[in-house]
């Protein structure tokens, strides 16, 4: 990170002057127009804030000059994971027109819920440059925690739900003690977790190894329910899109207020406008079944959480500053132990939430809760949505499409006949394609000095 300071003696530092070098001087020069043009000292550390901004501003030659630097110094972003949705999409509706079909697409949401909250949690772990290997057990034995406090112990079923999230969390807790605070590799620490967490959920629900839950509790309404009414489905989308325009034109009012560069009120409604076709098509989608699906309507308000949380609070920015540099950010004053302990508690709370939403789907808990390919459908969920694996970059919506992508090709495999064999070759390929990706990202970012 270079640091300099402009002409009023403010310290500016990071993204802007990046950005000028990745521009090819383009800042640079746009500050010198600043001051050139009269405009004063004021007027050129405004233009040296974002120059991106400023390239917009120029309209359609302006975005379509920001799209082609985007792809020259490798931000991408969720680009190649929508594209690869889209062709999904069209490749296994060609294979079979029940791919599309209202029902599939419901059900492939709801299917999608779970892995995608265990995801979100994945997701924060990467920003920090780890991994947790235990979420599917984490996972596994939040529901048999459930399971035995609710049906074999009597106990009211929402505080059951409370404690077995919170048994994930304290788990979660445990391996970022002993990987912040002893210095354990984070892989080890997990990698033990995934083996006694695992334990522990068979030794819970004992002999057996089944717990029946109860078919009209509140875990089996999870992906269970759905509002029938089709106010809700487009209610829920015209919430979503007023307030993405509300807080867009919030931010660019507050950025103006400032005197820094915002973004146009074309470029806001444009931006609205591509938010809101797939927001009201899902509507239509849900509409056309069995109506706007519970688990989707947590999914999403997850999604939405963790990406404010991610980007608009100081906990957010330590998160990223940790994982871009852990030494950098204790010389900051960042307390980096407790960041990595909070992340891994909250890991390890959405392994529980997602492990209630799997127990939701087979309506029990038992000894395979957690196993299988769940862990490995969860990492690369949150990796193929666009989560760097070397840590300081992602976002929550990764979790969202990554879980779309992973259910999609589970999906339709399932329509095509296809066995799980093929369907791991699969997901293991996508996988690996957005690994190879991002690196290749990484590195056109170095070479444009911008990473």
């Amino acid at each position: 990170m270079t640091t300099g300071t402009p002409t009023g003696g403010a310290p500016t530092s990071g993204p802007s002057d990046r950005t000028a070098a990745g521009d090819g001087g383009q800042g640079s020069q746009l500050t010198k127009t600043a001051g050139a043009d009269g405009g004063g000292p004021a007027q050129a550390a405004v233009a040296s804030v974002d120059p991106r901004l400023l390239v917009r501003e120029r309209g359609f030659a302006g975005y379509l000059d920001d799209l082609l630097r985007r792809v020259r110094t490798g931000e991408l972003g969720s680009l190649p994971v929508i594209v690869g949705l889209i062709v999904i999409g069209i490749v296994f509706q060609l294979q079979d027109s029940a791919f599309l079909s209202a029902n599939n697409l419901s059900d492939l949401f709801v299917q999608s819920a779970g892995t995608g909250l265990i995801a979100v949690g994945i997701v924060f772990v990467l920003i920090l440059g780890e991994i947790d290997l235990s979420v599917g057990s984490v996972s596994g034995m939040s529901a048999a925690v459930l399971a035995v406090l609710n049906i074999n112990q009597g106990m009211n079923e929402v505080l059951a739900m409370v404690l077995a999230i919170l048994t994930g969390m304290a788990a979660g807790a445990v391996h970022g003690f002993f990987f912040a605070r002893i210095g354990v590799p984070a892989f080890v620490v997990t990698l033990a977790g995934l083996l006694g967490w695992n334990g522990l959920m068979l030794q819970i629900l004992g002999p057996s190894g089944t717990i029946n839950l109860d078919d009209d509790g509140v875990v089996a309404q999870l992906t269970n329910h759905y509002f029938a009414d089709k106010v809700w489905a487009m209610g829920l989308a015209t919430v979503c899109v007023l307030a993405f325009l509300g807080f867009s034109l919030l931010d660019a009012r507050r950025r103006k207020a400032a005197e820094v560069p915002s973004r146009p009120l074309s470029e806001i409604v444009l931006r609205t406008v591509v938010l809101a076709v797939p927001a009201y098509a899902a509507a239509f989608v849900f509409n056309s079944y069995k109506g706007l699906p519970l688990a989707v309507v947590v999914f999403v308000g997850v999604v939405v959480l963790g990406d404010f949380v991610l980007r608009r609070t100081r906990y957010g920015r330590q998160v990223f500053a940790v994982g871009g540099s852990s030494e950098a950010a204790g010389r900051a004053g960042i307390n980096v132990s407790m960041v990595r302990i909070t992340v891994y508690a909250l890991a390890g709370t959405m392994a529980a939430v997602g492990g209630l939403f799997f127990a939701s789907q087979i309506n029990a808990a038992n000894q395979s809760s957690g196993a299988g390919s769940l862990l490995m459908n969860c990492i690369a969920a949150a990796v193929i949505g666009g989560t760097s694996l070397f840590g300081g970059r992602g976002k929550t919506w990764s979790a969202l499409l990554g879980a779309l992508v992973i259910q999609s090709i589970n999906s339709g495999m399932a329509l095509l006949g296809t066995g799980s064999a093929v369907r791991d070759m699969i997901t293991g390929a996508v996988l690996l394609a957005a690994v190879v990706i991002d690196s290749v990202s990484r590195r056109t970012q170095k070479t444009a000095g911008r990473a």
